[in-house]
């Protein structure tokens, strides 16, 4: 499964580290340097048919605000929904 999702960071001072978890599974953990744009997060997910929830969390200490938008499945048996990724059957 490949889940894509558009992250958006507003900071000052030093650049703030955020990390992405499914359930409570630590994904990455990335350092966001740019400013005026967003990123395309990519999660690659190898997990049972459930629901699941991804998270992003702010590393602190930071001055950021942290927004995810366009959560989306690129690939595979599944959908996304309020911070939610279900994987369904692959028949289904």
């Amino acid at each position: 499964m490949r889940v894509f999702s558009d992250v958006y960071c507003d900071w000052e001072g030093l650049p703030p580290d955020y990390r992405v978890y499914v359930d409570e599974e630590l994904f990455t953990e990335r350092t966001f340097i740019w400013t005026g744009c967003y990123l395309e997060e990519m999660l690659q997910i190898q997990a049972p048919p459930g629901e699941y929830t991804i998270r992003y969390e702010l590393v602190q200490p930071c001055l950021a605000q942290l927004r995810i938008q366009n959560q989306r499945v690129d690939f595979g048996p599944g959908t996304i929904q309020d911070g939610y990724l279900r994987i369904h059957h692959e028949s289904t």
